[in-house]
C-alpha cells in the first residue's frame, strides 16, 4: 500500500492551511461540510492522526470515528429532518477512494430524493455557514 502523503487536502485542513465549515473537533477527530455536498449537511469525519484509510488507521480512532459520526447523524437527523442517514467510506482507487486520508461521508436522506452526483457542484459558502451553524448548535446541545 503506498505511503500517507502529508500533502492531501484533509491534513491541510487539519493544518488550518485551507479553510473549512467545522461542526464537531476533539483531541481525535474532525467532522466538517463537505463544500460539494450530495445532500444538505453532507459531512466529513476524519481522524486527525495520519491515516490513509481503512486499511491503516489504528483500531482506537476508527472506533473514535465511528462515534463521532454517529453523533452528527444524530445531529443531521435533527437539524435537517431527514429521513434516514447514509454513510460512505472507500478504500484506494480501486475502492472508490478520492482523497488518501481515511473519512467517513455521513450524508442526511429524505425519501424520494435522490443524492447528486460525487463533487457535482459546489455549494453556495453562506449555505454552507448555515448548516454548520446549525449542526454545531445541535452537536453543543
Amino acid at each position: 500500500m503506498p505511503a500517507y502523503d502529508p500533502s492531501n487536502v484533509f491534513a491541510k485542513i487539519l493544518r488550518g492551511e485551507l479553510p473549512a465549515h467545522r461542526i464537531y473537533e476533539d483531541d481525535i477527530a474532525l467532522a466538517f461540510l463537505d463544500i460539494m455536498p450530495r445532500t444538505p449537511g453532507h459531512a466529513l469525519v476524519i481522524p486527525k492522526k495520519p491515516a490513509r484509510n481503512l486499511l491503516d488507521v489504528t483500531p482506537d480512532d476508527l472506533a473514535h470515528v465511528a462515534q463521532v459520526a454517529q453523533k452528527v447523524a444524530q445531529a443531521q437527523m435533527q437539524v435537517f429532518d431527514a429521513d434516514g442517514i447514509t454513510l460512505q467510506q472507500f478504500n484506494e482507487t480501486a475502492g472508490g477512494q478520492v482523497v488518501f486520508h481515511l473519512h467517513v461521508h455521513i450524508l442526511p436522506r429524505f425519501e424520494g430524493v435522490a443524492m447528486k452526483p460525487p463533487q457535482s457542484e459546489m455549494e453556495k459558502p453562506d449555505v454552507l455557514a448555515d448548516h454548520a451553524a446549525k449542526l454545531r448548535a445541535a452537536l453543543e446541545a
